[in-house]
């Protein structure tokens, strides 16, 4: 694992260390030299591994998700969202869940063929899938690796439904099979836009799409007749959360038919390194945003229990709840769509053509 050399934000990166998990029983500190001058921090390149999956469809019993299942076609994501839940992720994979997670990638290039054997196993039950709940399947090196396109394939080939979140432009490029599965009833798409400030944005996502880049986002996929929800999430108190009706009136007028939210999680090691971060960033709101935090927790940075962790107790989280379902009854947005159709699935044919005899 690397050292925690950075003492300061690496340039394009969101987070602001790279701490060591919480596997690890070793803590590493960065300590002067001696010398008067500062040194340049090292370029933090992307780096990708091979993983060859045994299996992709994780399942959840949550009930505060709508769906009971998901694959990700990657480990880590390079939009580097400083904010993200999925970080501690990582940590099972014995590296860090703060720069390595943006920075040490992991594809999983086997993930189409996989997918197609586990959909095709007896007695699988269909139910809509969910893709980019953990980590974004439209980062930049989809790309190269075009694993999230030949998912999709698979997908609509035996007419399979799934929900897709994202802040990756490269949706747009499979625009193509989205439709067709729009007009099969097959899939909707969630597009989170966390702040309309660009430098905000910069900020905390440093290599995700600008806002407005994002709204463009909803805007092509709606005229291409796909539906498109507007995801406020996660919403920062007093840093972002004055914002929420502006977030989901761009969304409106950009062609969203639906909308959600989501407050800011810090689990496990996201919190010290949102606190480093804040501290770096924004020292004379840390406080502020934290106590905010707390209260709607118990007096916790974070509080896990379903039905509480997804938008607090409390308060300030009421009055945010509120506007939202004003703001979204005044636009004219729903928070459910469509269901889904799951009447349309049928099991992937083998691959060798005379098993399709049998």
């Amino acid at each position: 694992m690397r050292t925690d050399l950075q003492t300061t934000q690496a340039k394009g990166r969101g987070a602001v260390t790279n701490a060591v998990s919480r596997y690890d029983a070793l803590t590493r500190h960065s300590e002067p030299d001696g010398w008067d001058r500062d040194e340049d921090l090292p370029t933090l390149r992307t780096e990708v591994s091979i993983e060859r999956p045994r299996s992709l469809i994780s399942y959840n019993r949550s009930p505060d998700l709508p769906f009971d299942r998901s694959i990700n076609p990657y480990r880590g994501c390079e939009h580097g969202c400083v904010y993200c839940f999925a970080r501690p992720s990582h940590a099972y994979l014995g590296l860090s869940p703060g720069l390595d997670f943006e920075t040490r990638l992991i594809a999983r290039p086997d993930a189409p063929d996989v997918l197609r054997a586990e959909l095709g196993r007896k007695g699988y039950k269909v139910a809509p899938l969910a893709i980019g709940t953990n980590t974004d399947p439209y980062q930049p090196i989809e790309k190269e690796h075009e694993i999230m396109r030949r998912c999709l394939e698979v997908l609509e080939g035996c007419g399979h439904p799934v929900a897709i979140v994202t802040k990756g432009a490269l949706i747009e490029r499979d625009i193509d099979i989205l439709a067709r599965m729009a007009r099969r009833g097959l899939i909707r798409v969630g597009i989170s836009v966390t702040t309309l400030d660009p430098a905000l944005s910069r900020a905390m996502e440093p290599r995700a799409p600008a806002p407005a880049r994002r709204l463009a986002m909803i805007r092509c996929l709606a005229q291409a007749g796909i539906p498109v929800r507007i995801m406020a999430s996660p919403m920062v108190p007093a840093l972002s959360d004055p914002e929420l009706e502006a977030i989901l009136a761009a969304g409106k007028d950009a062609g969203a038919r639906t909308a959600s939210w989501i407050m800011l999680r810090l689990p496990r090691e996201v919190s010290p390194l949102w606190q480093e971060w804040l501290a770096v960033t924004y020292p004379d709101r840390a406080a502020r945003i934290m106590a905010r935090l707390r209260e709607m927790h118990g007096g916790k940075e974070y509080d896990a229990a379903w039905g509480r962790r997804m938008r607090g107790e409390g308060p300030y989280a009421e009055i945010i709840a509120h506007r939202f379902t004003v703001a979204i009854k005044r636009l004219g947005l729903k928070e459910k769509g469509q269901p889904m159709r799951c009447d349309l699935f049928r099991p992937p044919r083998p691959d060798r053509d005379q098993l399709e005899l049998f």
